[in-house]
């Protein structure tokens, strides 16, 4: 089966090395291929909406503007034989106005993947709906790691809006294959948070992971983007960090 394993969220409620990077999180369900922190998506993985677009889809519709999507009907396909699910998940992420953000039902997801033209099996959607949120939990995660260091400042972090650039790499990815030999990453995302007042992007690069078992494993490459000196010096620190926490344990 071949999740989309690299879309964040879809709506919103109510209205590192580019190689290895943080520990691998493994999906909670079974699935079954390149590296840095969470589950392997066999062919190409890529989300089922556009998130590179900013006003208007292909079709004419208008976008979200805060994930720069369309708008995801629940209403089943009518060829579909199997119900799927309506129920939203929420997620443990803030958003901008205070509330988290909804995870897509699997009836939207599935929508989703029609609406591009990719034939999915109806009964491995809500598998896929899992890693998706899985993904994004430990995005997030990972997101807030880098916060810490910033914690006097602002306590709270938000996610304001996030884009999705799948055919974007990023300077450190690319490097990393074209000069380390390092698998491709299959997507890749900038998020901006919103830091007490202070707009932060982070740039989080996804690879597949060789499988442990019968469990496929992504791994995620989440850090701040290096546009402000306070980013750059984030970056530096936690290279130092790593360098030297690593050379006092050998």
């Amino acid at each position: 089966m071949n999740p989309p394993a690299e879309c964040p969220m879809h709506q919103k409620a109510a209205a590192a090395d580019a190689a290895p990077a943080a520990a691998p999180a493994k999906c909670p369900v079974n699935h079954g291929q390149g590296p840095a922190a969470a589950t392997p998506a066999p062919a190409a993985a890529k989300c089922p909406v556009n998130h590179g677009q900013t006003t208007t889809s292909i079709t004419g519709e208008p976008l979200n503007p805060l994930n720069n999507m369309p708008h995801l009907a629940d209403t089943p396909q009518p060829d579909q034989e199997l119900p799927l699910p309506t129920d939203r998940v929420e997620s443990s992420i803030p958003s901008g106005d205070g509330a988290r953000w909804m995870y897509p039902s699997p009836q939207q997801f599935y929508n989703a993947l029609r609406r591009k033209g990719w034939e999915t099996p109806e009964d491995h959607i809500e598998v896929m709906v899992d890693i998706h949120n899985h993904l994004n939990e430990e995005a997030w995660g990972e997101i807030l790691g880098w916060e810490s260091a910033h914690r006097e400042e602002c306590a709270t972090p938000k996610l304001l809006r996030l884009r999705g650039r799948p055919n974007d790499w990023s300077p450190k990815a690319m490097f990393a294959h074209y000069f380390r030999g390092a698998p491709a990453p299959f997507d890749r995302h900038d998020w901006f948070v919103d830091r007490c007042g202070r707009e932060v992007r982070y740039v989080i690069d996804y690879y597949a992971g060789p499988d442990e078992g019968d469990q496929p494993v992504f791994f995620l490459d989440v850090r701040p983007a290096i546009d402000s000196p306070s980013a750059a010096f984030d970056r530096m620190r936690a290279a130092a960090s790593k360098w030297f926490g690593g050379a006092s344990k050998q």
